[in-house]
């Protein structure tokens, strides 16, 4: 059977080692799935497949050993789980609509961690909704807290969830747990002033151990939610790089609004001629300069007034 790869590809199938057969990827943004589906994705494995599921790195699921003609009854049978995780969709029963961008992995955040400092997974869809379908080779992660067990230092965007902690000086009975907690496993940004912890707020990472480890409740989170962003780490065999810090203590709309605006600054400047029309976003900011990339994802976005952008930006890592 003859078979359009790159039509394949753009449908979330991949194209595989064995003639004939693909797999099949499926989208799980933040990482979060009813249960439901896996009975679903069992039967697809079963009966299309050769009747194992890999977990991918990126949270998702790959289905494979489906053989190519049946790609279709595939689609038709993965509607229910798009449907039920609300993602975007062209064409019902027709699959995925795009794979460049992929699928938007996130720690389990806090509704389960007490360290997180947010909700990852609502988060997550909230960027799936903004972004896909897309065809450009994006990569996002989120982690609730600076602990970052999500490795989102090692993506295109990656947003590390922060807390602005408040003390109320009544419940605070100088106990010194939060100076502690924050000297061995955080930064040391408190210390002790007229027995009191008081906040190098330049120190601070918002990590809210202090919050955390308070006997009182003295020291309690801030309403408001904010983020470390951090871009263009990559893997790969050339030139793998974490990335660095852009902005500390932005908001939910600023990040969303960023990324948006990357994608334009990418389809201004990608160079098509790479192989297979894809060139990561890190090497065109290398080809452009970074303040050029700046003006475009900065493009009308309005950043707290605690927000601090981090200007000129250097990256390290190996260099071949």
């Amino acid at each position: 059977m003859d078979v359009n790869t790159k039509k394949l590809k753009k449908n979330a199938f991949r194209v595989t080692k064995e003639r004939g057969l693909t797999a099949s990827r499926v989208r799980v943004p933040g990482g979060n799935l009813d249960a439901r589906y896996l009975s679903l994705l069992q039967e697809i494995a079963e009966k299309y497949g050769n009747g194992t599921v890999h977990i991918t790195n990126r949270q998702g699921f790959e289905i494979p050993g489906i053989p190519f003609e049946q790609m279709p009854r595939v689609n038709e049978m993965l509607q229910p789980v798009i449907e039920g995780l609300n993602i975007n969709q062209e064409e019902p029963g027709k699959g995925y609509p795009a794979s460049g961008t992929r699928n938007i992995t996130a720690c389990i955040g806090n509704r389960v961690c007490p360290f997180a400092c947010y909700d990852t997974t609502a988060f997550a869809k909230r960027i799936e909704k903004a972004v896909f379908p897309n065809d450009l080779h994006f990569k996002i992660a989120l982690t609730g807290c600076p602990n970052d067990c999500a490795k989102v230092r090692m993506h295109d965007f990656g947003i590390i969830g922060m807390t602005e902690p408040h003390l109320d000086p009544q419940r605070c009975v100088n106990c010194q747990a939060c100076v502690k907690a924050c000297r061995q496993k955080s930064v040391q940004a408190l210390e002790t002033v007229n027995y009191r912890p008081q906040r190098n707020t330049e120190k601070c990472i918002g990590c809210g151990e202090c919050v955390i480890n308070c006997p009182t409740r003295a020291w309690t989170r801030s309403d408001k939610k904010y983020y470390r962003l951090t871009l263009f780490g990559r893997s790969g065999k050339k030139n793998p790089r974490l990335g660095e810090d852009f902005i500390k203590w932005a908001d939910e709309d600023s990040i969303v609004k960023i990324i948006l605006n990357t994608y334009d600054y990418v389809k201004k400047y990608i160079n098509l001629q790479a192989p297979g029309g894809k060139e990561h976003i890190g090497y065109i900011v290398d080809r452009t300069g970074f303040e050029e990339y700046k003006k475009w994802a900065l493009k009308d976005v309005t950043l707290p007034e605690i927000a601090e952008v981090s200007t000129p930006m250097y990256w390290k890592g190996i260099k071949y």
